[in-house]
């Protein structure tokens, strides 16, 4: 708490800024066209480094992880220690549930990729499965929940927090609707984190990177740079953005990850 009108004197964390021409080629620092592989092994390294060591790793998701087909990828990571904190919201854990009970996403069949008779009503169905059982832990309790994302939250006890916004559908039990109440909640789960990787969500990644401080590493990963652009410009000026799909991203950072040992 700072009293006073004199102001505070703030010394903010450095950063690289490598002197360039102002008509420099291929120097932006989000860009689709830029080699991912050195990136996503570098991430490999600081995600091992930060296991290994007294690291957290929080990763911030979108529902296109499951949309994608990468909702295995998470598991595995999730199984394998790199995630110790996960922030999503209503939709991830919805269509992950879903494609649990029903194999689809969004009524998609995540197997022929087309659409599923009935399929728009899946999600809505695996909603009020969950919420008659009162939460996503009890479903994993009951042997209800048998795979994917959230069963491996519980079951490898990482913690995670759902936001809701005003689109939801449902939501689940186990999201927590008041804004306020989240980002309070946002706020205690942040503690220690060292890492941050955020995964195809312009709204969650936005909102995380506005609770982080700059000591804090961050990856963020969306098919669109407008998304890696925004954070820069609310301030997470120490993200590392990598423009790609994330189903290939999540494929190739596990194959570095076990290539890494």
């Amino acid at each position: 708490v700072v009293i006073g009108n004199r102001g505070t004197r703030v010394i903010p964390t450095e950063r690289s800024a490598p002197e360039v021409s102002g008509f420099s080629f291929m120097h932006s620092t989000v860009s689709s066209e830029k080699p991912k592989g050195v990136t996503v092994r570098e991430i490999a390294s600081e995600m091992k480094r930060a296991r290994n060591g007294n690291g957290k790793i929080l990763v911030v998701a979108g529902p296109a992880v499951v949309h994608t087909g990468s909702r295995d990828h998470f598991s595995q990571l999730i199984r394998e220690g790199y995630v110790n904190l996960l922030f999503a919201g209503n939709a991830l854990a919805t269509h992950d549930i879903e494609e649990s009970f029903y194999g689809t996403s969004l009524g998609i069949s995540m197997e022929h990729g087309g659409s599923s008779e009935e399929g728009h009503e899946h999600h809505l169905r695996s909603i009020n499965r969950i919420r008659r059982l009162g939460s996503i832990q009890n479903a994993v309790d009951q042997k209800v929940l048998n795979s994917g994302i959230m069963y491996e939250c519980v079951k490898n006890q990482v913690p995670f927090l759902l936001a809701g916004s005003i689109r939801d559908d449902g939501p689940l039990p186990d999201v927590i609707t008041d804004t306020i109440e989240a980002q309070h909640k946002m706020r205690e789960l942040v503690q220690g984190v060292s890492f941050c990787l955020m995964i195809a969500t312009t709204l969650h990644s936005i909102a995380v990177g506005n609770l982080l401080p700059a000591s804090v590493k961050v990856v963020c990963v969306d098919i669109n740079p407008a998304t890696v652009t925004k954070l820069a410009d609310r301030g997470t000026f120490q993200t590392v953005g990598l423009v790609t799909d994330v189903e290939p991203f999540l494929r190739v950072l596990l194959q570095e990850i076990n290539k890494t040992g």
